[in-house]
């Protein structure tokens, strides 16, 4: 099986996807950080501090833990990887600690990030209050009132959160406020990317801070079973978490079926899902090539999905390289199938995932499982923020 060490080539490219659409404003910076992470990987003190901060404060390695009833509902053999369980709730913190240590080595004197659901936003704001730097934190409108909870630690911890009303008032929105800071700041400030998106060399970077989450499970799904699931499964938005647990099985000889849920939104054919993989065709957004949502004159669709993390219109190249490739299988599930999961999981097992994870868990039941299957779910985050909407929901 082709390995992910050597992707993306040198220009940021995965197969056709990714590179750099960006203004000549931007490109000077988006070297001076191609150039410092390819040193910085090799640096044996960088990756120490890494090992160290991932271990001391955000709690790694996540448990991987056998959902017993879960299994039995199922058919097959579940193990759930408890990414819900590292500091500030989510998988997250994992890249927000990497890359706030490549803006200190690179001398950056303030930070800006995006967020959709929150959990990025924290996890920023968390990490920029642990080595004393400023942040601001663009969120969309609607994403603010729906993930309430997460604005107010997002300014608990010293984040000046700013509210982006433009469009649909969500994450990609958000995103490409976070760029015009950026873009106007670029001597002083480093833009703290949260998903596997963008320009080269956000979409590698991020991947390798996040397969933390497929190494730990390669690792313990064989202490514990003797040997590799023979399903993965990950929710799809923008695509970390996912590309984080797929990378390292990527690299392994032994064939692993590897499965991406996007988020498909009123569970109709129609224009209110999120699903850009599934749905969507090629288009350029934040600076790379990708599957994005678009219309027949390459304008950017509103998306729907009731777990803001996952409402973005593109994904990261990476994705749509690995689709095409035939390495991952790509499908969607609806609101409604998302929010029933996150019930269950709730009531079989005691863990409330977020809304972006129960994507995943729906997959998981409605697959037609036999009971020497071995399962591994990516349970990327708690359900503690989402709350307020399976509460309120109406579908």
């Amino acid at each position: 099986m082709s390995g992910t060490r050597e992707r993306p080539d040198a220009s940021g490219h995965f197969g056709p996807y990714g590179g750099r659409y960006i203004p000549e404003t931007l490109f000077a910076a988006s070297e001076e950080l191609a150039q410092a992470y390819e040193a910085l990987k090799g640096d044996e003190s960088f990756k120490n501090e890494l090992a160290s901060a991932l271990r001391e404060f955000a709690g790694r390695p996540t448990p991987l833990f056998h959902a017993e009833r879960l299994s039995d509902r199922v058919g097959a053999s579940v193990y759930l990887k408890r990414e819900d369980l590292c500091h500030t709730g989510a998988h997250k913190i994992n890249n927000a600690v990497g890359q706030v240590l490549v803006a200190k080595r690179l001398k950056k004197k303030r930070v800006v990030a995006e967020t959709g659901a929150g959990q990025h936003g924290v996890a920023v704001a968390t990490v920029c209050a642990r080595v004393g730097l400023p942040c601001v934190v663009y969120m969309g409108k609607t994403d603010m009132e729906r993930q309430a909870p997460n604005v107010e630690r997002m300014r608990l911890l010293g984040a000046e959160v700013r509210s982006v009303s433009s469009g649909n008032a969500t994450l990609k929105e958000a995103t490409s406020e976070a760029i015009r800071d950026w873009v106007t700041n670029v001597e002083s400030t480093y833009y703290l990317l949260g998903s596997a998106v963008g320009m080269h060399p956000y979409p590698a970077m991020v991947r390798d801070f996040q397969r933390v989450i497929g190494d730990e499970t390669i690792a313990q799904i064989t202490h514990a079973e003797g040997r590799l699931p023979d399903l993965v499964v990950a929710c799809v938005g923008g695509g970390s978490n996912a590309i984080g647990m797929f990378a390292p099985f990527l690299e392994r000889k032994e064939r692993v079926r590897m499965v991406g849920v996007e988020a498909g939104g009123s569970g109709r054919d129609d224009r209110r899902h999120a699903a850009s993989l599934s749905r969507g065709s090629r288009g350029i957004l934040h600076g790379a090539l990708q599957y994005l949502l678009q219309d027949d004159d390459g304008q950017i669709l509103e998306t729907h999905s009731i777990s803001a993390g996952l409402d973005y219109p593109g994904v990261g190249p990476e994705h749509a390289y690995l689709k095409d490739a035939g390495l991952v299988e790509y499908t969607a599930v609806s609101d409604e199938e998302a929010l029933s999961a996150f019930r269950t999981l709730a009531a079989l097992e005691g863990i409330l995932p977020a809304l972006e994870s129960a994507h995943a868990i729906a997959y998981l039941l409605k697959h037609s499982a036999s009971e020497a299957e071995l399962i591994v779910v990516n349970l990327s985050g708690r359900g503690d923020k989402d709350l307020g909407i399976v509460a309120n929901v109406q579908l």
